[in-house]
């Protein structure tokens, strides 16, 4: 039984029937936004998976009582840092120390009136007012360093920026045995991170800082000449 061309486009017109115009490509949208959801997730539980290690790190650094090392680096930032720093100077943990980041107004005298340590130890103690952030404080370091030819440091700086403080120092000091000297501060205290909105805030953001700096050490070979530095931290390292 033969069917006529009427019949024949009738049934043609049940089998499309009820479909919409440009069906494959709408099947293909939705199973990129699926794929797009899957990344964005993926990446959103291996950040949060990134930031749990980030605070426990945080509270797994202890410094050693009887560490000692060819010198002291301390990053401005707390008042804190550099009294610990010249203790640990007076101390004998070190020969020289250097003071990294200082404000271009503050003076040795202002500094030695805070700290009464500093003008005892006065012929062990550099300043460097050129750095203007974490990267500029590596490259002035690398700089001290090389000119004592020192091959260990103690780092002092608070807990919460010593990952990101050694990240940088390491780049640029990859041969230099480096012992962290955290110093704490309120937004330190990784147990509070969870009940304290501030905090939490506080540390996102620095992690967020950290992965940057990872991110650019792990592409560029030098700070002091990488079009990066700029790029990722906002501003040029050193005034």
């Amino acid at each position: 039984m033969y069917l006529t061309d009427e019949r024949v486009s009738s049934a043609r017109d049940v089998k499309t029937r009820g479909r919409k115009p440009g069906g494959k490509r709408f099947l293909l949208a939705r199973r990129l936004s699926r794929g797009l959801m899957l990344v964005a997730l993926a990446a959103g539980i291996m950040l949060a998976g990134g930031f749990l290690s980030f605070v426990q790190t945080l509270k797994s650094y202890r410094f050693d009582q009887s560490a000692s090392a060819d010198g002291i680096v301390v990053l401005t930032g707390g008042s804190q840092r550099i009294a610990d720093a010249a203790t640990l100077l007076a101390g004998g943990r070190a020969r020289r120390m250097l003071i990294t980041g200082v404000n271009e107004a503050t003076t040795r005298a202002e500094i030695e009136v805070s700290h009464p340590v500093v003008a005892v130890k006065g012929c062990c103690v550099d300043l460097d007012y050129r750095a203007l952030n974490t990267v500029g404080n590596a490259i002035e370091t690398r700089r001290w360093v090389e000119n004592n030819n020192f091959r260990s440091l103690i780092v002092v700086t608070s807990t919460y920026h010593m990952p990101r403080t050694l990240l940088e120092l390491r780049n640029v000091l990859p041969g230099v045995t480096l012992t962290p000297y955290p110093v704490a501060a309120p937004q330190s205290h990784g147990d509070e991170w969870l009940t304290d909105s501030e905090t939490m805030r506080f540390l996102v953001w620095e992690y967020v800082k950290y992965i940057a700096a990872f991110t650019r050490t792990s592409v560029e070979s030098d700070p002091e000449n990488s079009p990066f530095v700029v790029l990722f931290g906002g501003r040029k390292p050193l005034s």
